[in-house]
């Protein structure tokens, strides 16, 4: 089992008004598959990533990675998972502006390979995604869709366990959009784990399980059969 959350309660605290987001969550994630999490605006669903992603901490309950249990990790600790095995793709990129696609992938090497290490990664998590030829652009200059695939990209290039997708397509046009799915999974089938928040159920249709979330709380969980799935073919793009 790569993830399992057992009760996760998650409360904000905002000047001694509490918001209960998450409402004792428990769900299990194996390796190797794709998930898709759902709900309207307000269901807690990118709460709960960013809970299983490391970018906040859930205010009680177990959370297990890879067998281990997370709720004593320091900063350092959860800091140091973020960076060595997962991932995040964003609907706003989070790309810089005005440095290049290459510097953006290479950032999340910085600290732990050489420089010749850190562009020969880059530039094959670029080519992985068919942004070889676009690595000395800055990240201004190049499309939507574009964006998207080099935050792939950059989510890639640590080689991590689980990729997180946060409404991945929510910013592009359906071309763009269904170039991104394809990716995501053709990843999948090589063996990533993605788990993706999204408010389309289209979008949802590329994974083999949605799970949906409202007011808080797990309210279905299912499998969905090939026949049902979604596939996008691969886009060739013009130049």
């Amino acid at each position: 089992m790569l993830i399992e959350l057992k009760d996760i309660i998650k409360n904000y605290d905002n000047g001694g008004v509490i918001t209960k987001v998450l409402r004792g969550v428990s769900l299990s994630v194996d390796e190797g598959e794709f998930v898709a999490i759902m709900g309207p605006s307000g269901s807690g669903k990118s709460t709960l990533m960013h809970t299983i992603g490391f970018l906040d901490k859930q205010t009680s309950g177990t959370y297990l990675f890879d067998g281990e249990d997370t709720s004593s990790f320091n900063d350092d600790e959860l800091a140091r998972i973020r960076n060595d095995r997962i991932g995040f793709v964003f609907q706003s990129f989070n790309l810089l502006p005005r440095t290049s696609v290459l510097d953006n992938v290479i950032l999340p090497l910085l600290y732990n390979s050489s420089k010749a290490s850190q562009e020969a990664r880059a530039k094959k998590a670029l080519e992985s995604v068919g942004l070889g030829e676009r690595i000395h652009f800055m990240s201004n200059q190049i499309s939507g869709g574009q964006k998207q695939r080099v935050a792939i990209a950059r989510a890639l290039v640590c080689d991590p366990k689980v990729i997180f997708a946060d409404e991945p397509t929510g910013n592009l046009d359906s071309k763009s959009g269904a170039t991104v799915m394809n990716i995501l999974e053709r990843l999948n089938k090589e063996g990533r784990t993605i788990i993706l928040v999204t408010h389309d159920k289209g979008v949802a249709l590329h994974a083999n399980r949605i799970v949906t979330i409202s007011d808080g709380e797990i309210v279905s969980d299912v499998l969905i059969p090939e026949e049902d799935r979604i596939h996008s073919k691969e886009i060739k793009e013009e130049e």
